[in-house]
């Protein structure tokens, strides 16, 4: 981790554990779908073969009643430890506010140069036209979802490179769109100093699942649904442009 005062450093590492805990969420969310739909078809099957194999054949009823009985420990475990695990941050709590968007760019983009930019030699650029315009939604979560798509696209960024934010305001929306050049092979250099968990960084460097968004975005994805907004993640694909985009409502002119 780049150094930095101790201030910045506790906010830093608050902001990675946040990052870090909306990524457990997600995929626990996705373990838990996932898991229930061949759970659920198994338990049908074994229904249909019920009514097929001869009652009189204790050995078969037997293992029937095991099948059904080790689905439903499934289903049980899924519900006592996984979605209870996900209570943290199934629902989450948002403090509507109005708050001036320029400043929260420009005190995110200065937290992203010094916590690691600056100590991975890439460029933060910024283009906007920004004055006194004001998003009603929680300064902080928005704050947070920016700093996380600054980060990620530095740590996707080669030394030397350029990541760029542009601020545009269109249909009643204010939208935050990042730029960079992908490179795998600096998501997963341990060479480099890192922000983002292992675990996260090599996920988000293999191929995406059509429509979804690496893991470690999933709190731009739940901040800006919160907020009535949208987020958006072109896969990067080594030596390809990447962008993410979150999109959050204005405030009244």
């Amino acid at each position: 981790m780049a150094a930095t005062s101790s201030s910045g450093f506790e906010r830093t590492a608050r902001l990675c554990a946040e990052a870090a805990l909306f990524m457990r969420d997600h995929v626990l969310s996705r373990v838990s779908h996932d898991l229930r739909s061949p759970l659920n078809a198994i338990h049908s099957w074994a229904y249909v073969l019920e009514r097929k194999v001869d009652t009189a054949d204790a050995t078969a009823q037997r293992a029937l009643g095991g099948i059904r009985t080790g689905v439903e420990q499934q289903v049980q475990l899924l519900e006592q430890m996984v979605d209870t695990t996900r209570s943290e941050t199934r629902h989450l709590r948002i403090e509507r506010k109005p708050f001036v968007l320029r400043e929260v760019v420009e005190a995110t983009l200065a937290d992203v140069r010094v916590a690691l930019a600056d100590a991975r030699g890439v460029t933060l650029a910024a283009r906007h036209a920004l004055r006194g315009e004001t998003v009603v939604g929680d300064r902080e979560r928005c704050a947070q979802a920016l700093w996380l798509m600054l980060v990620f696209a530095v740590e996707a960024s080669a030394r030397g490179a350029t990541v760029s934010l542009d601020v545009s305001l269109e249909g009643g929306f204010a939208q935050c769109a990042v730029a960079f050049d992908a490179s795998a092979g600096a998501l997963t250099d341990e060479a480099q100093p890192h922000l983002l968990e292992a675990f996260a960084r090599t996920q988000a460097a293999g191929p995406q699942e059509n429509g979804r968004s690496a893991w470690v975005l999933a709190l731009c994805q739940r901040v800006a649904e919160a907020h009535g907004g949208r987020f958006g993640q072109h896969p990067p694909e080594d030596g390809a442009p990447g962008t993410l985009t979150l999109g959050v409502p204005l405030g009244p002119a």
